[in-house]
């Protein structure tokens, strides 16, 4: 069956090859063939139990969709330059294997509908994919936090040396990051949970139809309410690119966190051979490509999001053709999406910290300055504006003495002040400065232990 066919009587001459080859969409949209023989199947079956089509020519449909079901499993979907989409080579194949009655399928749909139920079952699949992916990652975060409860490391703002706090309490950061993104995710998936089949090309149809019956089979929990925005709808897959470009974003920082301590100015890890490559000139060079490629993605990410959102921008009611490009930036940016995840996993998995390179880096830079102000307040009764002048006097003393904080004399600070006394020493540790952030959500190490504990009962459920 040729696409002029398809499209009926209309047309006297077939498309030339520049518009054959701008229409056809099938290299792109046959991985919506799980999804388009569901939604065939779920339609063929309403259409019997409504009484619009026989029993026979029901059986028939089904069985030969089985066929092409299992055909396209051990082959693969057979590429069709004569055919525009998944959808007419469905339709045609099963017009090969059964006949006339192949022609009763598409009775009460049109390929609007059908392509926007068989996209958004795509790209509910794809939220849930990327959510047990983002899962794993958290789960790798997790363990390496556990591990790393009580090591520390300089925490920074402006990237430079602020105050000291735990490896633990940094990685467990992104675990809250990433679960922002299981939630929206969550979210994108819930708010696509109605079917746009049966809407027909736009206006709805005339025959007694069961767009409940249809969407409870395919897992739907009501149908679309109107049936213009049913055809012309792409926020489910908006919802998803967004998503899938905040959670970019978040795995780009951590990329570039790796990257950061992987060098040797920092030191602060070894990344494995696994997720490291070489240099084609500089043998002693490892570098951390896998994170860089990381990062990288999550540019052509939100550069997906974004093209998809100009190509809706204007678009009149109802169904255009504009829309056809819709799916290429969805399946592009969830498979690097999924490539991403898996990557930053196994890196940080595989990695190995350097725990004393990141104790020295957290003592540099008078890291513990705001627990000497913290303690004139607490022990002296000093307004903090006060303590913060004091302490910025006792920092620049360390500088011109080449010291650190707790390495200044008594004699010293109380030249400062003399409301210091020997207990300051108490605090002026990296050890003694972490060990005091004991406020829920602080680097303290029973805090970070606590929040492992808290995170792996949160992910426990999801294991399962």
């Amino acid at each position: 069956m040729s696409s002029n066919q398809m499209w009926g009587g209309r047309f006297a001459a077939g498309p030339s090859a520049i518009m054959q080859a701008i229409n056809n969409s099938l290299p792109v949209d046959r991985r919506l063939w799980r999804e388009d023989l569901a939604g065939s199947k779920a339609h063929a079956a309403m259409l019997r139990d409504c009484g619009i089509i026989d029993a026979d020519d029901a059986a028939a449909i089904l069985s030969g969709l089985d066929s092409i079901e299992a055909e396209f499993e051990a082959n693969g979907v057979p590429d069709r330059p004569d055919l525009e989409d998944i959808h007419m080579l469905v339709e045609a194949r099963l017009a090969e294997l059964i006949g006339p009655a192949a022609g009763r399928l598409h009775t009460a749909r049109s390929r609007n509908d059908q392509v926007a139920t068989d996209f958004k079952l795509w790209t509910r699949g794809a939220c849930r994919e990327a959510a047990s992916a983002i899962v794993a990652l958290q789960q790798v975060l997790v363990a390496r936090a556990e591990e790393h409860t009580g090591t520390i490391m300089p925490g920074f703002t402006h990237l430079q040396v602020a105050q000291p706090v735990t490896l633990g309490h940094h990685l467990l950061a992104y675990a809250e990051m990433l679960q922002r993104d299981v939630s929206r995710l969550h979210d994108a998936d819930e708010r696509a949970d109605e079917s746009p089949l049966g809407a027909a090309a736009l206006a709805g149809t005339g025959f007694a139809t069961d767009r409940a019956a249809t969407a409870d089979a395919l897992g739907f929990a009501q149908p679309t309410a109107n049936s213009l925005d049913s055809v012309s709808d792409r926020d489910f897959a908006l919802d998803y690119l967004g998503a899938a470009a905040q959670c970019a974003l978040h795995l780009s920082r951590l990329a570039e966190e790796l990257i950061l301590w992987a060098s040797p100015p920092f030191g602060f890890v070894k990344l494995s051979d696994q997720w490291s490559t070489g240099s084609s000139i500089m043998p002693q060079k490892r570098n951390p490509d896998a994170a860089e490629l990381v990062r990288g993605h999550s540019g052509r990410i939100v550069g997906l999001f974004t093209g998809l959102m100009i190509t809706m921008k204007g678009l009149p009611l109802a169904y255009s053709k504009d829309m056809q490009d819709d799916k290429a930036p969805t399946f592009e940016a969830h498979d690097l999406l999924m490539l991403s995840l898996a990557a930053l996993a196994g890196t940080v998995e595989s990695a190995s910290f350097v725990p004393e390179k990141m104790r020295a880096a957290a003592a540099s830079g008078f890291s513990t300055a705001t627990d000497l102000a913290d303690w004139l307040v607490r022990e002296a009764n000093v307004p903090f504006r006060e303590a913060h002048h004091i302490t910025g006097r006792s920092v620049k003393a360390a500088e011109d003495a080449g010291c650190d904080l707790a390495d200044l004399p008594l004699e010293t600070l109380q030249a400062i002040d003399p409301r210091i006394d020997r207990r300051v020493y108490d605090v002026l540790t990296v050890e003694a400065s972490v060990a005091s952030r004991t406020s829920y959500g602080g680097t303290a190490p029973d805090q970070v232990r606590a929040q492992v504990a808290r995170w792996k009962e949160l992910l426990q459920p999801l294991d399962k």
